[in-house]
């Protein structure tokens, strides 16, 4: 089946829709397993976003599903949880590139696109083994070291009660008391506070926000009412 010219625009909100439409299938109670489909799209759209490439023609036929903007014919594999991807050996010879690539779903950052592998087919069939007549990679989901958030430069923080909500550079939300980080569901927290003061905790496509957009938000509030009260005070200060 033709596949029509797609600019780099176009290509990027087809994955911005793409996505979009995957938080709201969540949101109405679909499972990310049962996204096959629209997490294959996501899949080609980000390898063709980050190649300049085009998604390719008749693409179960031929064995890759994007052509990168210099040439390269790219397998491209999106998962949600499996624990490993299977290539089919007798198309596989049409590949010059391999994308393994995996949506992820988390209350923080909400839905993201992380590559766990984007090598030469050649390098890729090094580390596939032969299993039921398919090239099998395997996929653990592995600990990444991380940076301790506190090492990263605070961006804006809220007083409420007698809590103290942070938002760091990375977008991550923590709320601390008397210094100390408090181990506590943030979102949680962030939910309560939001009805409290007036922030919406739905984004403007209908799904729920993530930690750190409802802890940005829930900040400002917090911090604009702030504003409103000090300047109410010092306002009865002077009719005072």
């Amino acid at each position: 089946m033709d596949r029509p010219t797609l600019s780099q625009v176009q290509i990027i909100q087809s994955l911005a829709e793409a996505l979009s439409w995957f938080e709201k299938e969540l949101g109405w109670g679909v499972s990310p397993g049962e996204l096959n489909h629209l997490t294959g799209r996501i899949g080609e759209l980000y390898a063709a976003m980050i190649t300049r490439g085009q998604m390719a023609l008749d693409t179960n036929q031929r064995g890759y599903d994007v052509v990168s903007a210099s040439n390269e014919r790219i397998s491209v594999k999106t998962i949600t949880s499996s624990t490993h991807v299977g290539f089919n050996p007798s198309t596989f010879i049409h590949v010059d590139r391999v994308m393994i690539l995996r949506v992820n779903v988390d209350d923080d950052r909400g839905v993201s696109v992380e590559e766990l592998l984007d090598t030469s087919a050649t390098d890729a069939l090094e580390l596939m083994r032969e299993q039921g007549g398919k090239l099998v990679y395997p996929v653990s989901r592995g600990t990444r070291e991380a940076r301790a958030v506190q090492s990263l430069d605070i961006i804006d923080k809220a007083p409420y009660s007698d809590l103290e909500i942070v938002r760091y550079e990375s977008g991550a939300i923590r709320i601390f008391r008397d210094g100390e980080e408090q181990p506590i569901v943030v979102k949680g927290l962030l939910r309560s506070i939001a009805a409290e003061v007036g922030v919406d905790i739905f984004n403007s496509k209908g799904g729920s926000k993530n930690t750190q957009q409802l802890g940005a938000d829930v900040i400002r509030a917090l911090n604009v009412r702030g504003r409103a009260s000090s300047v109410a005070l010092a306002t009865s200060d002077t009719r005072n």
